[in-house]
């Protein structure tokens, strides 16, 4: 057999392999995405018939038919307090102004204290103590300081946004590798440069993986925010459907939310997906 005829079919045998991956995990795939809406479907079919048949007390545990009928309604006929996607831009605003906020803060904060020693000594006790407080608890507080308006419900956002971003932060500017610094240096980069190029690229992994838990944290504070007082939004939704004992409606509130919550970890996966191209898959994604 020529050299030629081997290298080609060394060729065709590679293209194969690298097809039959990509089919196996495209069926990968869709066998997870088949079993998750399957497993959906059967806890939402469980739930009815449970309901139906008086297993769990349909008042209080309502069912997913019912659920779906508040749904509709407040998109058809709107909420007490206004149309339903007036309720949900309301806390959406909320949730995303905090969420920036925090983010900003606590990245900025983060780098900087990863950066400068001194200053990571003497504000560290002062942080530690800041996040063992239950910070829920300041949404009261926040709402005799700020009033009814979105700006109680922003700061409970900011500060239980803060604290997950801030310590990846700090954590990715410890972790740069000291080797890549040195080499920074010799190479005559100043403080601000190894900062800006060489610091914040490598934190920037870390960063990201405090941004998806984050913005869940960011929904929570506007929501209990609205909850505890409010003139709209989806958290005055739950308060109004509990005070009437309306399940349904509490439970409508956070079908929509968990959509919200949903889209918005789907646009953050996307956006970093595209600023990590260069990273390799994981391991565990190839098989």
């Amino acid at each position: 057999m020529s050299p030629e005829t081997i290298t080609a079919s060394a060729a065709v045998t590679k293209t194969e392999r690298t097809q039959a991956r990509a089919r196996a995990s495209r069926n990968r795939r869709f066998l997870v995405l088949g079993s998750r809406i399957a497993l959906l479907l059967a806890v939402i079919g469980l739930w009815e018939w449970l309901a139906r048949t008086a297993v769990i007390d349909p008042f209080n545990f309502s069912m997913p038919s019912k659920i779906w009928d508040q749904i509709h309604t407040w998109v058809v006929d709107g909420t007490a307090q206004g149309s339903l996607w007036e309720q949900i831009w309301y806390t959406l605003y909320e949730a995303l102004l905090g969420w920036v906020i925090g983010v900003i803060a606590g990245v900025l904060l983060g780098i900087a204290l990863g950066r400068i020693r001194f200053a990571a000594d003497v504000l560290g006790p002062y942080i530690k103590v800041l996040n063992a407080l239950p910070r829920i608890v300041l949404a009261p507080i926040f709402l005799i300081w700020f009033g009814l308006g979105p700006a109680s419900k922003v700061a409970s956002a900011v500060v239980l946004v803060f604290f997950p971003v801030f310590f990846n932060a700090f954590q990715g500017a410890r972790e740069v590798d000291r080797n890549l610094v040195a080499n920074s240096r010799i190479l005559g980069a100043s403080n601000r440069q190894v900062t800006f190029q060489v610091v914040i690229p490598s934190a920037t992994s870390w960063i990201f993986t405090s941004l998806h838990v984050s913005f869940g944290f960011a929904l929570i504070g506007a929501i209990v925010g609205e909850y505890i007082g409010a003139t709209k939004g989806l958290g005055l939704l739950v308060a109004a459907s509990q005070g009437t004992f309306n399940a349904a409606g509490v439970y409508a509130a956070m079908v929509i939310l968990a959509i919200v919550a949903l889209l918005a970890e789907g646009l953050l996966t996307f956006l970093e997906k595209r600023l990590f191209r260069w990273k390799p898959a994981d391991a565990g994604s190839a098989r």
